[in-house]
């Protein structure tokens, strides 16, 4: 660098030199003191100097760019990751691993999966998929403790592809991130909220579970017939709603399911 910045000084004396002598020529010459050939060699002395100045000042503008890629700066605010290599290692645009890795984490994008029936219910909800984003309700993150997330996001994007391998479609939802609590890479769960109206909700205690099939113990005829049903699981565990196999009026054993045969007498207590 300083020899590029020496090389434009000396230019600049060059052609100050340069212009001098060509200067005395013409006056020389208009008093017919030089020949013609000796303006003309003077002016090409000056031509050439004026050009060596503008070489070296391209070559401090090189060397000054060059410098500047001694200083990686990121493109944005962030955390950055690990630093793989030590001061003074060699480094250039064909390295395998980057230098580090930047994360912009004032906004935190999580990225969830929709089976394909739920998205189609949701589409159905809001009538199109743009109609969906623009007025879904704000979503909740339970982090990897179990904790609740304190901010609230809201979902930005929902892939118009299902994939074929998992049946699912990706969504993106972003959260503030102005405490830093959510770290890039890290996992959780999307809670978003659904509202369901004229559906029956039972305790979860009045069911009990065979291979991955909840049922409930229904009165007939005044014995406990179990039945198979259909549930969604009400934020905190303590409820399910009931999607399929029961209906208003239907009288099932509310305590005690886990005590109970089928065929078990059972008397209805009136309220």
């Amino acid at each position: 660098m300083e020899t590029a910045v020496a090389n434009v000084e000396s230019a600049k004396a060059g052609l100050a030199t340069a212009e001098l002598t060509y200067n005395s020529k013409k006056e020389l010459f208009a008093k017919k003191v030089v020949s013609e050939f000796d303006l003309k060699t003077a002016e090409n002395s000056y031509l050439t100097a004026k050009a060596g100045l503008a070489q070296a000042k391209a070559q401090e503008v090189s060397a000054r760019n060059n410098l500047s890629y001694t200083k990686v700066k990121s493109p944005s605010d962030g955390v950055i990751g690990t630093l793989p290599y030590r001061v003074g290692a060699l480094v250039s645009a064909s390295l395998p691993q980057p230098l580090t890795t930047v994360s912009d984490n004032s906004d935190m994008y999580v990225y969830f999966s929709m089976t394909e029936n739920q998205l189609l219910a949701l589409t159905r909800q809001y009538g199109s998929k743009a109609e969906a984003l623009k007025n879904m309700p704000e979503v909740e993150l339970q982090l990897n403790d179990k904790s609740m997330y304190g901010e609230k996001g809201r979902i930005e994007t929902i892939s118009g592809v299902v994939d074929r391998n998992t049946g699912t479609a990706s969504l993106r939802a972003v959260f503030p991130n102005k405490n830093g609590l959510l770290y890039s890479g890290t996992s959780g769960n999307v809670i978003l909220p659904v509202t369901m109206k004229g559906s029956l909700v039972i305790p979860q205690a009045t069911t009990f579970e065979i291979q991955d099939i909840t049922y409930v113990y229904k009165v007939v005829d005044g014995k406990a017939q179990s039945a198979p049903v259909s549930v969604t699981r009400v934020n905190g565990g303590q409820e399910y709603i009931v999607n399929d196999g029961l209906k208003e009026g239907d009288i099932i054993v509310a305590e005690g399911v886990g005590l109970l045969r089928e065929g078990t007498p059972i008397k209805v207590k009136q309220n």
